[in-house]
């Protein structure tokens, strides 16, 4: 659920605003069951009795806190049932299902990308799914969205649905795709162009609250840096005029091969710098000047020096700066949710019991009675009801004390090992300190390098033979000794520790994972061949169990502090920065729409015609044609087009990494018109600049984030710690907290609660 900022907005509405909020408030069936807040006095009445009620109300909104999300919601029994239930992990993924899967039908609907090839000379056709298959998948999914939607209205009321422009912008996406399925099924699926497959990723951005706010802070971040795209385009346009005024045509045909591949007209002369500033022709667009007069190079350098290495860094610069102050104000209205969430809580258990509070405290048991029904992580239980026990004695605790209980929430995760197992016998007790030590586990590294590198030395030796010319006897006598020595590293290490404290360390059970096929694989040779001789002709067996070996090394990884921190640093993107990947899904999946509509079918390859099982060769298919260098035709690149969806994807991927992409630009320019080139620019300004570029930065402000807080901790207490960043908390230090007088005037502006000055 998303609705407005919490204090964009609703903080400009007088004290009058509080009375109206009143008089609707006792037009309300549920008015008997609401409460009265005294803010001045610090008091509380309770109109009703229903205790229950008030628990379930302050564990959803302890709930909303955790997780971030607003409290405009309604506070009823029954809707707390369902608000709950919706944002179950079962309802939640399963709404995450259905949104992969309705995204998913582009591979499999017309044109289907279910063939092994996408390259047009030996693609097979691909199965056509029959008409209403695909589409009666989608009606299924677009009910399950209606009925989010309708969850999600009636959850937040109609005066809230009014103000969220994502629910208005949900409603006319579903009724767009509904008309559109409708026309598809008269149509017998036999229509051009289906634009629901267009509105499509509109479903992931709005499931996703930290995706909305992304999304909102680049379209506020772009205004800022018109002024860097307008110097770009100024530098551009200009070397572009002075270009052609160099590589004029000349009398002498030898002197313009500049002018004829680069400079003959004011688009490809544009063209040609533009990819220049990506290097991706650098030095094949000064070549033919250069061969004649060296001076000339001066012109290309100055160009890209100026272009590539200022103007493009200082884009990635603003670009960094500009989003980072807006996402900051973003997570700045998350962590008001989680304190308004929390304040929520707290004033919802000071007002239990029909007698008025004389003093805003909260009881120890009812908050304990709360925290045991919060659905959250179980170690962050434990630490808040640890600090809520501290307060046993007085048997109450106040609003301030309350609020840092859940300072908790923000706290690195410390995981405690198991103690070691006792054991009475001396000689034990002496092998269990040896083989507890870290030294144990650096001589567990070096047998793995070993290992590797006897694994790489054969490999080297045997690069040139056949798999029947290769001696894998030597092999597999070296790695069956090695899984010996594995196998034994593991067994003291469950006699030092326990099995509970092996277990315990992620690195030990990566170890176990890999050990465990290494042992079936060699069992399995046993078995199968008894005892090795040279005769063997196992490579097969032999290159799975190297595989799995070379895999293993990166058992090594926790044990290097700044490898750790790298490796944390990648996960932690993949867990908690998921939102901007997502953005950059959405992207990718609507040019991946419009690249199919505009350019399915433009190019046709010159041995298309030709039958998939016949014998030709390439060289044969193609001989009969000339094909200028670098050109879309002479690379071979048949298999990037947009003929299927995922054949887009792929190469829209091809354009996003820069290399070679004015081939693609320019055979679809030739096959269809100049303008294909606008659509190509356009990509690669969303998807190298913008999007790759704010990537890079976020990434930086993770490991810099992540740098800062284990700098001064050994490798231990990295493999003991466990990280868990967010966004938010990437961004804690530079958070203002809200003060209580905004945390009020946002409970009283409440849709459902009606609270009464």
């Amino acid at each position: 659920m998303e609705t407005e900022p919490l204090l964009t907005g609703r903080l400009r509405r007088g004290s009058s605003d509080y009375g109206s909020g009143s008089e609707h408030g006792c037009s309300d069936p549920l008015r008997t069951r609401r409460m009265s807040y005294s803010v001045a006095g610090g008091s509380c009445s309770v109109e009703g009795d229903d205790e229950a009620l008030y628990i379930q109300q302050a564990v959803v909104f302890i709930e909303d806190a955790i997780q971030y999300r607003s409290i405009n919601h309604r506070v009823d029994t029954s809707s707390l049932r369902l608000y709950r239930w919706y944002y179950s992990k079962i309802c939640q993924w399963g709404l995450g299902l259905t949104i992969a899967v309705v995204l998913m039908l582009a591979f499999v609907e017309r044109p289907s990308s279910l063939s092994a090839s996408s390259d047009p000379r030996y693609r097979a056709p691909p199965w056509e799914p029959p008409c209403g298959l695909t589409e009666s998948i989608e009606m299924v999914c677009l009910v399950i969205f209606c009925l989010d939607l309708a969850v999600k209205s009636y959850l937040i009321g109609w005066e809230e649905f009014r103000k969220s422009k994502w629910l208005i912008g949900y409603t006319v996406v579903l009724s767009a795709s509904i008309i559109d399925w409708v026309l598809s099924v008269s149509m017998e699926c036999d229509e051009k162009l289906r634009v629901r497959r267009l509105i499509r990723p509109f479903f992931l951005l709005q499931n996703s609250s930290l995706m909305k706010k992304t999304l909102k802070c680049i379209k506020r971040t772009l205004p800022e840096i018109a002024s860097v795209f307008l110097l770009l385009a100024l530098h551009l346009c200009l070397f572009t005029m002075i270009g052609m005024l160099l590589f004029a045509k000349t009398e002498d045909p030898e002197m313009n091969g500049e002018w004829e591949l680069y400079f003959k007209n004011l688009p490809q002369a544009l063209t040609s710098l533009l990819v220049l500033l990506t290097t991706a022709n650098n030095p094949d667009v000064m070549i033919p000047a250069y061969t004649f007069n060296r001076g000339y190079s001066i012109f290309f350098i100055i160009f890209s020096v100026f272009g590539t290495f200022f103007l493009m860094n200082l884009l990635t610069a603003i670009i960094y700066n500009q989003f980072r102050g807006y996402l900051l104000m973003s997570v700045q209205t998350s962590i008001i949710r989680r304190r308004l969430g929390i304040r929520a809580a707290f004033q919802i258990l000071t007002c239990q019991g029909a007698n008025r509070a004389t003093e805003q405290r909260v009881n120890v048991d009812k908050l304990l009675e709360v925290l045991s029904r919060v659905t959250m992580k179980s170690y962050y239980r434990v630490a808040i009801i640890k600090e809520v026990q501290q307060y046993a004695a007085v048997g109450s605790i106040e609003r301030q004390a309350f609020g840092k209980l859940f300072d908790e929430l923000d706290k690195d995760r410390i995981k405690d090992h198991p103690p070691l197992p006792q054991y009475e016998s001396p000689i034990l007790q002496k092998l269990q300190v040896i083989f507890s030590h870290y030294y144990v586990t650096i001589v567990g590294n070096v047998m793995a390098l070993a290992n590797v590198i006897c694994i790489c030395t054969v490999l080297v030796l045997n690069s040139e033979k056949s798999i029947a010319e290769m001696d894998d006897y030597y092999m597999e006598v070296i790695n069956c000794c090695f899984i010996v020595c594995y196998l034994l590293e593991i067994f003291l290490k469950i006699f030092a520790f326990g099995w509970k404290g092996y277990i315990s360390y992620r690195n030990n059970i990566f170890d176990g994972l890999l050990i465990i096929p290494l042992l079936v694989l060699q069992v399995t040779i046993f078995v199968a061949y008894r005892l090795p001789y040279p005769q063997w002709k196992i490579w097969e067996m032999v290159r799975l169990i190297n595989l799995l070996i070379v895999f293993r090394f990166l058992r090594v990884i926790p044990d290097i502090k700044l490898m750790a921190l790298v490796a944390s640093t990648l996960l932690d993107l993949v867990k908690n920065l998921r939102a901007f990947a997502g953005i950059l899904v959405v992207v990718y999946y609507i040019f991946a729409v419009f690249g199919i509509w505009l350019f399915e079918g433009a190019i046709k390859s010159p041995g298309a015609h030709m039958s998939v099982s016949s014998n030709s060769t390439m060289e044969n298919i193609t001989s009969n044609f000339s094909m200028v260098c670098g050109t879309y035709e002479q690379l071979g690149y048949w298999p990037n087009n947009f003929d299927d969806f995922a054949a887009s994807i792929v190469l829209l991927y091809n354009v996003m990494v820069v290399n070679n992409w004015q081939a693609f630009m320019d055979v679809y320019s030739r096959y269809t018109t100049e303008w294909a080139k606008v659509y190509f620019v356009c990509w690669w300004l969303t998807s190298s600049v913008m999007w790759v570029n704010l990537f890079v930065a976020l990434i930086l402000e993770n490991f810099i984030y992540k740098w800062d807080r284990s700098h001064s901790c050994s490798v231990t207490e990295v493999e003991r710690t466990r990280y868990e960043t967010s966004v938010q908390l990437m961004f804690k230090e530079q958070i203002q907290e809200p003060t209580e007088e905004e945390l009020l005037t946002q409970l009283h502006q409440h849709p459902h609660l009606h609270l009464l000055c």
